[in-house]
């Protein structure tokens, strides 16, 4: 058995370890994609940016017995899409297409494309592919000649700064509309002197942009359970926006951040919404991974449950002969970034989705208000409260009058709003409020009674 020739470290066999030559240049090697396919878990690995900036990274495949091949065909690039197209039955992962038989063609006109997704066509299903590049370029690709056709530059369709770095992350497609993730996101986002970041879909023939906040991922389970789950966030929180296919609406929801080192587009090193147990997905959100059902009942989200916190990069993860991997990104000198990092190196976590539960405590915090104007009987959106152990409530007031804020929580999680408390704040005024020990709700909301200035924050510990 494997276990009796490799040292197991905790889930983690060092021999699984996937690593880059030294350079130059010298640059990252984290795990860009996986799938269990043609009876091996085949990987792929990115680079900091194109073939360019690295060298030995690639395709890999690992079989039964945990033993890993680099492919002939491997090419340094950075790739992080894998979907499987089951009508010519192939996985198309990085700018690779690998048959049932584990035949690897290569898709040449993409190589030197930061690849980070492939989609289901709108109207082709049976001959045609999307592929879009993290600078965003939009391509469909024929899956049988792999001949490529470009469709859009989505920097320009989506009207992203031309200063700002584009950073295409994620897309998916069903319901008639393929639906792209852009996280550009730093300081400029933070003060609100742009908003560079897009959640945005299209129709085949016209761009729709849902929110200008940076996002990071989307993903669905087809038409299985009619929703679509985009993930992203913005100064006060986590976000998830979730589209239900029965009303044909997206409706927006809060979460916490259990870490600020995904606050910048680079620091999202691939959180995703997977799934790895049958008809049960992950969500890797902002350094907590949640169990997430696919299911949208009356049109709204339940079973968002969190699991908990950590501190792993994971670039993918799936389900692998009955185990949970985690691909990371572990040790990344960048060039000559970091000086404490020698060789570019990320390992493989092995073990069982039940594990998860035994990483940190569900724990973060964020808001619905960061110093926001708000208006007379306005509603805040709905704020995950299930789950976590103490809560605090921080609310200030900003402006020159008072503002009584409404305390509204949703126990049964199918929209209906209770009166929980209230509390009058005076000008430049603050109050927390502790929720008894015990007490939850599957969501929190804030109502402003008057007009004015104000935050509210929750803190989960």
């Amino acid at each position: 058995m494997a276990s009796n020739q490799y040292m197991n470290a905790s889930g983690v066999f060092p021999h699984l370890a996937l690593t880059a030559e030294l350079g130059p240049p010298r640059t990252e090697c984290g795990v860009g994609a996986m799938m269990a396919w043609a009876g091996k878990l085949w990987l792929v690995t990115y680079v900091s940016h194109l073939s360019a900036s690295g060298v030995g990274t690639g395709l890999y495949s690992i079989d039964e017995q945990l033993e890993m091949t680099k492919h002939p065909d491997s090419y340094v690039g950075t790739y992080t899409n894998r979907m499987i197209h089951w009508e010519s039955n192939q996985l198309f992962i990085g700018p690779h297409v690998i048959d049932a038989q584990g035949k690897v063609r290569t898709v040449e006109d993409l190589l030197e494309v930061r690849i980070c997704a492939t989609m289901r066509h709108l109207r082709d299903q049976d001959n045609m592919v999307y592929m879009l590049g993290m600078e965003g370029e939009f391509y469909e690709l024929n899956v049988h000649t792999l001949e490529t056709t470009w469709l859009a530059d989505l920097t320009v369709e989506l009207g992203v700064p031309d200063h700002q770095y584009a950073h295409f992350k994620a897309a998916y497609s069903n319901f008639g509309r393929v639906v792209v993730a852009n996280n550009s996101y730093d300081e400029r986002d933070f003060t609100g002197a742009e908003a560079a970041g897009r959640l945005a879909e299209w129709d085949g023939e016209r761009w729709t942009i849902i929110e200008r906040n940076p996002f990071i991922e989307v993903n669905g389970r087809g038409d299985f359970a009619g929703t679509i789950f985009a993930m992203g966030w913005d100064k006060r929180s986590a976000i998830l926006q979730v589209f239900t296919e029965a009303d044909g609406q997206w409706k927006r929801y809060r979460l916490p951040k259990a870490s600020h080192c995904f606050d910048h587009m680079w620091q999202t090193e691939w959180p995703r919404i997977r799934e790895v147990d049958h008809e049960r997905f992950l969500m890797d959100c902002h350094g907590m991974f949640y169990e997430l059902s696919p299911w949208a009942y009356e049109n709204r989200v339940w079973g968002i449950r969190p699991i908990s916190t950590h501190l792993w990069v994971h670039g993918d993860f799936c389900t692998f002969r009955g185990m949970l991997v985690l691909g990371s990104d572990n040790a990344s000198p960048h060039g000559g970034a970091n000086h404490l990092a020698g060789e570019p190196q990320s390992g493989l976590y092995f073990g069982k989705t039940d594990d998860l539960w035994q990483f940190g405590k569900p724990s973060g915090w964020g808001g619905v208000w960061w110093e926001d104007c708000v208006t007379a009987d306005e509603t805040s959106e709905p704020y995950l409260m299930t789950g976590f152990d103490k809560k605090v409530l921080h609310l200030s007031n900003d402006g020159d009058e008072v503002i009584t804020v409404r305390i509204e929580v949703d126990f049964l999680g199918n929209g209906t709003w209770k009166r929980y408390d209230a509390f009058a704040i005076v000008p430049g005024g603050y109050r927390h409020h502790e929720f008894p020990s015990g007490f939850s709700a599957h969501w929190a909301r804030i109502v402003a009674e008057e007009a004015g200035v104000a935050t509210a924050y929750f803190t989960y510990t």
